[in-house]
């Protein structure tokens, strides 16, 4: 018997590691004659680099760089050789630029700058990486990637007609006059960029990257209508200035417009972060042949038919006839609808606990969730 777990993490309890070898014992216990396979997977956002990394002989890299609000931080990314090609450097622009680096109460995307990712960037391009994936959530930031172009040598000028030299931040994005790309890093014509996302929004309007996210980055409803005017404003730019027209290509409101960003100067592909994992794990090779996969993540609901890793994992796995189960941490409005969208079942691990018990207990309860699984589909 062949098993292939490939989870997601569990917010705020498991990573996508944690959880595939938490299943995985619990299999051995189970069915110690089985083959398992640990296989941890990510959509793009939290552990993107950690699922390619597991997979890959990589080198782990530290570049220092300024987070959000300005601050001197070490930002980790990684080299990962694939085959006999060049160097791919893999960066989560959360580890320069992400929520997670700003206390709440600091929180404000008209002051958060999204340089420190072009100082990654640009510390890849000098390690001769001639391919980069940039997994984009979980940003601090709306400053459609100007920040992160002004690291990379892209030069930025008011209404006055002045350099601007501080790092441009959502609050300044409505006040940039001209656009200079000629002193842009010469050696990025060479490196092929693709961005890993999980969201289709644009970049302006209800939909774009302030009236969505805007809000949890601590914007208040008169910041977001700014913030989305200065959005619209370097759409214009992009457009007249560049040539470029991205402000309703899906995923270009990412990461505060950090998608659109890489598009414009980076000339980035964005592609399904969860896509990118699973062709760079092979999972296709991998799960061929199983009789059964395992995947899971913290909450199944609805949403989760729009890209969401466990529906993924549970395509891929049905072209070769491989069922999968979902062990999830708790089920949402219209979970059910997953069963026509390609899993077999799902188990709920944290049933009739509290969300607090269910996390502190995670490990344990996906081990028991699993041996129930296998005792069902096995």
């Amino acid at each position: 018997m062949r098993i292939i777990c490939a989870p997601d993490s569990f917010k705020e309890s498991l990573t996508a590691e944690q959880a595939a070898q938490a299943m995985a014992d619990a299999i051995r216990r189970e069915r110690p004659d089985a083959v398992v396979d640990t296989c941890p997977i990510s959509d793009g956002g939290e552990g993107f680099t950690d699922a390619i990394t597991a997979a890959h002989t990589s080198e782990p890299m530290t570049t220092p760089c300024i987070d959000p609000l300005g601050r001197e931080v070490y930002a980790p990314w990684s080299k990962v050789m694939r085959n006999s090609e060049s160097d791919t450097a893999l960066i989560e622009m959360a580890a320069a630029s992400g929520l997670c680096l700003v206390d709440s109460v600091q929180r404000d995307p008209e002051i958060t700058t999204t340089f420190g990712t072009g100082q990654i960037i640009t510390d890849a391009i000098r390690s001769d990486c001639k391919q980069m994936i940039v997994g984009i959530g979980g940003s601090a930031t709306n400053d459609g990637g100007c920040g992160m172009a002004q690291a990379l040598g892209v030069r930025f000028y008011d209404q006055a007609g002045q350099l601007i030299e501080r790092p441009i931040t959502g609050g300044l994005i409505g006040s940039i006059l001209r656009i200079d790309v000629s002193g842009i890093d010469e050696r990025l014509k060479d490196v092929t960029v693709t961005v890993a996302c999980d969201v289709t929004n644009p970049l302006t309007g209800p939909n774009g990257a302030a009236h969505v996210y805007g809000p949890q980055k601590g914007a208040t409803p008169e910041q977001v209508d700014r913030l989305d005017a200065g959005l619209r404003h370097l759409a214009g730019l992009f457009r007249d200035q560049l040539g470029i027209d991205v402000e309703h290509t899906p995923g270009a409101g990412a990461a505060g417009g950090l998608g659109a960003g890489l598009m414009a100067f980076c000339d980035a592909r964005i592609r399904p972060g969860l896509d990118i994992v699973l062709e760079m794990v092979e999972f296709d090779r991998r799960v061929r042949g199983c009789d059964l996969c395992l995947t899971g993540e913290g909450r199944l609901d609805g949403q989760s038919l729009f890209g969401k890793a466990v529906i993924g994992v549970a395509q891929a796995a049905a072209k070769h006839n491989v069922p999968t189960v979902a062990l999830v941490g708790s089920l949402g409005e219209g979970h059910e609808k997953s069963l026509d969208a390609g899993l077999k079942d799902y188990i709920e691990i944290g049933r009739g606990l509290p969300v607090d018990e269910s996390i502190a207990r995670a490990a344990e309860l996906l081990e028991k969730a699993t041996a129930l699984a296998i005792n069902m589909h096995t």
